[in-house]
């Protein structure tokens, strides 16, 4: 074969058969195929796409091109989410220890934040002792015996998405449906999972900008799902504004753990409610939708989440201590409040602004060398409705160096309007599809 016809052949709106592909991403891992070229062939996808036959295969030859996880040794069926990225969400620590509380097997693999998006792993790092690596053998007997453990991607899976999402960076094919599709569902499929749940956001501080572009994104990998034989179901998710109250690593494990003990912000709660809800329907441990929500309300009120959660902390070698002692997790020198000079609503916040803002502060790396700082962040008050009482703070900001405090404090200012009139609260999901429908929500 010659990558010069296969090019070609997608650059001209064809069809690419299996052979074709596998030579393709065969020949580039292998470094047999050059950037260049390959840059031209992911430009011919972003302008033609993929038919759905022709982006599964693509997809399922990604997955294989590195290790194939196989979880067969975890009794009961295997759940997994994955959230395309967000500003103070911190579903999965919530999730995960819910869901596992009421019987769902949870494996689950982890990423690390990526540009204004707070990564999982950063977040669990911040509990002091906690492994976000264990071996194969530890991982699966965690999920055994402790119902869910978390741990961060192996290096050797995926290699073809590492390789081709780099390339994807810098060569302006970021923004492709196929691609990005391709990218989530080949590291879940790999990760060795029966059933996918995908939160896919949109808004000011998600990827996806338009929330049409981020259901037909939905749409995309619940068919490959579905064709890779992986029951798959997506939600289409607001992030125009932060989910929770909290932006940064150990806040944001202090947010998770307020939410475990029936407290907590309502949007965080439903949407991690309403996934473990979904997660307990695919596993087969419920069939009706409003028992299984009143299962996990009991779980929460009686206080099994919570206690899920430090059996999953200490499993991995964390101190479950933080549950009740906040002041065990990293602590921030500098605390700086915005105070409200009249009663106002809040009319809008701007996620993206609020996410870069604690990058800045050191939550995040801005290069891959940079070394988190677990202890800043930004804690909100109020979200887009609430009402914010004159002499009452709406935000708080954490920080361990004085300018980088001082140059901060304009831009979440700025990230915030205000309104006299009251303010409607926004809804957090907006459309639920399975492989069968779309629902708009």
């Amino acid at each position: 074969m010659l990558i010069t016809e296969i090019i070609r052949k997608k650059r001209d709106g064809f069809e690419l058969n299996k052979d074709e592909l596998e030579f393709l991403i065969n020949g580039y891992i292998n470094d047999e195929i050059p950037d260049y070229q390959m840059a031209a062939f992911l430009m011919a996808v972003y302008f033609r796409g993929m038919t759905k036959e022709e982006l599964t295969t693509f997809t399922m030859l990604m997955a294989q091109s590195g290790e194939m996880v196989d979880l067969s040794k975890i009794e009961g069926i295997k759940v997994d989410k994955h959230s395309s990225g967000g500003i103070a969400d911190t579903t999965t620590l919530v999730l995960i220890p819910l869901a596992a509380s009421v019987g769902v097997k949870v494996a689950k693999m982890s990423g690390r934040g990526l540009s204004h998006t707070g990564g999982t792993i950063d977040k669990l790092e911040s509990i002091p002792g906690f492994r976000t690596e264990l071996s194969k053998d530890e991982f699966i007997e965690a999920v055994n015996r402790v119902g869910a453990a978390i741990v961060g991607q192996s290096k050797d899976l995926v290699p073809a998405d590492k390789k081709i999402y780099a390339l994807r960076d810098v060569t302006a094919t970021v923004e492709s449906i196929p691609l990005i599709a391709s990218s989530v569902m080949s590291k879940k499929i790999a990760a060795g999972a029966d059933k996918i749940i995908l939160d896919v956001k949109f808004g000011k501080g998600a990827f996806m900008k338009r929330y049409e572009d981020a259901k037909e994104l939905a749409k995309t990998m619940v068919e490959i799902g579905s064709l890779a034989g992986r029951e798959t179901v997506a939600y289409v998710t607001d992030m125009n504004q932060p989910l929770g109250l909290m932006i940064g690593n150990s806040l944001e494990v202090i947010e998770a753990i307020e939410v475990l003990k029936g407290r907590g912000h309502e949007d965080l709660r439903n949407l991690c409610t309403e996934f473990a809800t979904e997660m307990m329907i695919l596993s087969g441990i419920e069939k009706d939708r409003e028992r299984a929500k009143e299962r996990l309300i009991e779980s929460i009120e009686k206080g099994w989440a919570l206690k899920k959660f430090e059996e999953i902390i200490q499993n991995q070698g964390g101190n479950p201590e933080v549950v009740n002692d906040y002041s065990l997790l990293p602590q921030a020198k500098y605390v700086y409040e915005l105070i409200c000079e009249e009663d106002l609503y809040i009319k809008d916040i701007d996620a993206l602004k609020l996410g870069i803002t604690a990058l800045k502060l050191g939550s995040g790396r801005q290069k891959k060398e940079d070394v988190i700082d677990y202890s800043v962040g930004i804690q909100l008050f109020g979200k887009i409705g609430s009402r914010i009482e004159k002499g009452k703070p709406y935000a708080k900001i954490y920080a361990n160096d004085e300018k980088k405090l001082s140059e901060v404090i304009s831009d979440v200012k700025e990230a915030f309007e205000f309104s006299r009139e009251y303010v409607e609260k926004k809804k957090v999901i907006f459309a639920k599809i399975t492989k069968d429908a779309i629902i708009e929500m």
